[in-house]
């Protein structure tokens, strides 16, 4: 039996735990940020066994501190998710 070989350069992802207003609480990776018309929004996997992706803005608000900012207007949500769609595409 061959043994995997690890990359030593893949470095390990990043988490954070999403607690919603029901106190439900989600562990989610941080798949990355992206810049859409002049403003930063990221992208998170939840480890939850789904396929899902859940998006948010993004604001820095300190030295390796950041916000996530509901996206509220459906229009703007609607655009986001289609440069997600397209970054991803290209990808």
């Amino acid at each position: 039996m061959a043994q995997d070989k690890i990359n030593p350069e893949i470095e390990e992802a990043d988490f954070i735990t999403l607690e919603f207003d029901d106190g439900a609480e989600i562990e989610c990776e941080i798949m990355g940020v992206f810049d859409y018309e002049g403003k930063e929004y990221i992208a998170l996997i939840p480890n939850d066994g789904t396929d899902d992706v859940y998006i948010y803005g993004y604001k820095e608000v300190g030295e390796d501190e950041f916000e996530l900012v509901d996206i509220e207007d459906d229009a703007e949500f609607e655009k986001v998710v289609a440069e997600f769609d397209k970054i991803m595409t290209e990808e």
